[in-house]
């Protein structure tokens, strides 16, 4: 996924989201301060805290949270 639509969620639609990965792994961005979006990689904080470093190309989907089976 190109980063450039991430970023463009961010800021014309800023309610919650989910990034869904190549892997099956979902993370929930409830807010723009729990990602960062550079060049060539996405960090996003997870539930416990962390960072989390995903490649772009790994981004298979950036849903609503309040799509059908999207949990937290």
């Amino acid at each position: 996924m190109n980063v450039e639509q991430i970023r463009k969620r961010l800021h014309e639609d800023p309610k919650p989201f989910v990034i869904r990965l190549s892997d099956g792994r979902r993370f929930r961005i409830p807010h723009e301060d729990y990602i960062a979006i550079g060049k060539h990689v996405v960090s996003v904080i997870n539930h416990d805290g962390y960072a989390v470093n995903i490649d772009p190309l790994h981004i298979v989907s950036v849903d609503d949270t309040r799509a059908k089976g999207v949990q937290r």
